[in-house]
């Protein structure tokens, strides 16, 4: 079954080479390969026919793995911030991932074909088809071991390694372009650092200009259409950049033009119609959430009507500390109604008077409940905070800053899926892609069918579904906190990053660059939680070992094809 669909896909595409063999009589058909040294080999169909189904088996396993590990990097920030759930990100990363495969992940990166070996030393169709199905098995099983373990990994990294494992094997060291490989080794450290600045640059201004100011979601309001201009204006970009085949090629400066300008009129769409919505929705939580948390003094014994009315509840007047732990229960779970204007204000005042000494400093939100009280707010919700209060976060972003960055940051995040499928998958599949065209015409073209493209996407989307979430977990809640405010500057600072560098021609991964990202947030933010380091040393470690464990893996298993061939 399997060999017919792939016939059938074959003659979809057929070369001119691959047609007229197809139509010949011959029970043995033959492909020529013509290699870029002129010499042609012929070798028997039906003899590597077998090389083809077990290479779309295996890459499917591939990009299965780089889908339960390298597409969970670009939502763990979401689900962390728990601005999505997981199936919300899961459904959201397999659109956007299958999009970008087959809109942008047409071209077959340079660097999987031929950056990392000599592909002139190979004469022989069959050995270097070997040699990709053994790159494929040996990226699939480090990718699954890391996945297994919740390390993030970059998948590039990993195939890579594994095209230089084979050849090693099957050509020895002179195959190997070892300038690529020293370019990697760079990208271990620069990818973090760059994306890390660029991230805590963006976290800082956010910190200093919204989210420590007074008055946060003002400031906040006023950003928004600068930051959404800029989020388009970096992914716009990138497509531009990168164009479909559809769209006509473009010098870099007139895509930076026309990105500029898409993303100038989405900054003055978001301020002359999402802005004055969201600042009603954020006058609208304010308000309800000011009247449900009122603040009252948990010294009750200075509230005679206040134990009445709690009789039901709290069978034992006598114990000031049995009381305290009771009411803290009930106002987490089921804030009390109470009749404010039956209090007595001075024994409101006296009990709040007293209970100041246990407190350096009240928030906001309490001078303006004690107030509430003093005027005899009826009917008013009131529960307890204090304790709530006394584990405070100052990183945490409040109700209404969340609320202006949580669109924002899932907008962020879905970019950035979407250039993972349009960057990666062509990479994952890229040995799947070659094998197919060295059996189609013995030569291997810059571009990628779409219908091996959407192979690789659905892949990915099975992996992320059914395995990702050890690594969403690890990038989006215990490496660090995850806000909405960070979230966003962590996912496009690592945007911008990964774009800047491939315009200039540095080697970054986009996993080193949003784990880089996370670290020097979570470094930068006053969160108690702070920075794993521990894990973050752990990956550090995953990073190094990418490379030499699939080189390994690749060797074994070229090494046994060889055996049997």
């Amino acid at each position: 079954m399997l060999e017919t669909t792939i016939n059938s896909l074959l003659e979809t595409t057929p070369s001119s080479i691959l047609a007229s063999s197809l139509t010949s009589s011959s029970s043995i058909t033959t492909l020529a390969s013509a290699t870029s040294t002129g010499a042609t080999i012929v070798t028997d169909i039906n003899d590597v026919l077998w090389i083809i189904i077990v290479t779309f088996i295996i890459a499917f396993f591939l990009a299965f793995g780089i889908g339960a590990n390298d597409v969970a990097n670009s939502f763990g920030t979401s689900v962390g911030s728990k601005v999505l759930t997981l199936r919300q990100a899961c459904i959201l990363a397999t659109i956007f991932e299958i999009l970008g495969a087959i809109l942008l992940g047409y071209k077959v990166s340079g660097t999987i074909r031929t950056g990392m070996i000599n592909v002139e030393m190979y004469d022989d169709t069959k050995l270097l088809m070997l040699g990709y199905l053994a790159a494929l098995f040996g990226s699939a099983i480090w990718n699954l071991v890391a996945t297994l373990f919740g390390l993030p990994v970059s998948g590039t990294h990993s195939i890579v390694g594994a095209i230089i494992g084979f050849s090693l094997v099957a050509q020895g060291i002179d195959s190997v372009k070892w300038e690529g490989l020293i370019r990697i080794v760079v990208s271990w450290f620069l990818s973090p650092v760059l994306s890390g600045l660029v991230s805590m640059s963006l976290y800082l201004f956010v910190r200093n200009h919204i989210i420590n100011q007074p008055e946060p979601s003002k400031n906040g309001l006023r950003m928004l259409p600068v930051f959404y201009g800029f989020t388009i204006f970096i992914n716009i970009f990138s497509i531009i950049h990168n164009r479909p085949t559809f769209i006509k090629p473009f010098t870099w400066w007139i895509a930076l033009i026309i990105a500029f300008v898409i993303g100038t009129f989405a900054g003055i769409l978001v301020r002359i119609w999402v802005v004055p919505n969201l600042r009603q929705k954020v006058l609208e939580m304010r308000h309800s959430f000011r009247l449900s948390s009122i603040h009252l003094p948990h010294h009750l014994p200075h509230l005679p009507h206040l134990h009445h009315h709690h009789h039901h509840h709290n069978h034992n007047h006598h114990n000031n500390h049995h009381n305290h732990n009771h009411n803290h229960d009930q106002g987490d779970q089921s804030p009390q109604i109470l009749n404010a204007s039956k209090l007595p204000m001075n024994e409101i005042k006296d009990g709040d008077e007293k209970q100041s000494n246990d407190s350096d400093k009240k928030s906001h939100l309490d001078k303006d409940v004690d107030k509430d009280l003093e005027s005899g707010t009826d009917n008013a919700v009131i529960y307890n905070r204090r304790e709530k209060l006394k584990h405070h976060d100052p990183d945490d972003d409040k109700p209404e800053v969340a609320k202006i960055f949580t669109f924002l940051h899932i907008l962020t995040a879905c970019f950035s899926s979407f250039a993972h499928g349009a960057n990666d998958t062509s990479n994952a599949i890229g040995p799947l892609v070659a094998v197919m065209m060295l059996y189609q015409s013995g030569e291997q073209s810059d571009e990628s069918p779409w219908y091996l493209l959407l192979y690789g996407g659905i892949g990915m989307s099975f992996g992320l579904w059914i395995c990702g979430r050890k690594v969403i977990k690890i990038i989006g809640s215990k490496l660090t906190k995850i806000t909405p405010s960070t979230g966003f500057t962590i996912e496009i600072g690592a945007a911008a990053t990964v774009l800047f560098a491939s315009k200039v021609g540095l080697p970054v991964s986009t996993t080193h660059c949003q784990v880089g990202s996370v670290v020097f947030v979570g470094r930068a933010m006053k969160t108690k939680q702070g920075v794993n380091w521990r894990l973050f040393i752990n990956i550090a470690i995953s990073w190094a070992l990418t490379v030499p464990l699939s080189a390994l893996f690749s060797a074994i298993v070229m090494w046994t094809l060889m055996s049997w061939n």
